[in-house]
């Protein structure tokens, strides 16, 4: 599967919530804070950032 976020513009995301780095999860789908644990949608190529979609992963 082709990446449609590039690196550098993942290596400038940033967690609304706690300003931690992202990274890419699902395959492309999804964005996943490592310190906060909110995953962030991917939706038509575009990260949807509204805190209260996201979805805090217990792993």
């Amino acid at each position: 599967m082709r990446r449609m976020i590039s690196q550098d513009l993942l290596d400038m995301l940033v967690c609304p919530v706690c300003k931690k780095p992202l990274v890419l999860k699902d395959g492309g789908q999804s964005l996943k804070c490592g310190e906060c644990r909110r995953v962030y949608a991917i939706r038509d190529n575009i990260p949807n950032f509204l805190v209260d979609q996201a979805v805090i992963d217990p792993s």
